[in-house]
């Protein structure tokens, strides 16, 4: 993956991710939740999860493609 592609799928599972935590959010609103059950709730989703895992394989591939043009 070169770099231009490094950032554009950042950029695009960071704006998915945001997403969904809003829509966590909004439906946690509308069910009146306590703000402890949101957070546990963001915390422990799956998907979330692995979403925080690709971006950090992302960032950690983007440091790695730097660094070995140096």
């Amino acid at each position: 993956m070169n770099k231009q592609d490094l950032k554009l799928s950042k950029k695009l599972i960071s704006s998915y991710k945001k997403r969904l935590e809003k829509e966590i959010f909004e439906k946690s609103m509308k069910l009146k939740m306590p703000r402890k059950k949101f957070e546990e709730i963001i915390n422990n989703n799956n998907e979330l999860i692995n979403l925080k895992k690709a971006l950090s394989q992302l960032e950690t591939d983007s440091e790695y493609s730097t660094q070995s043009k140096l």
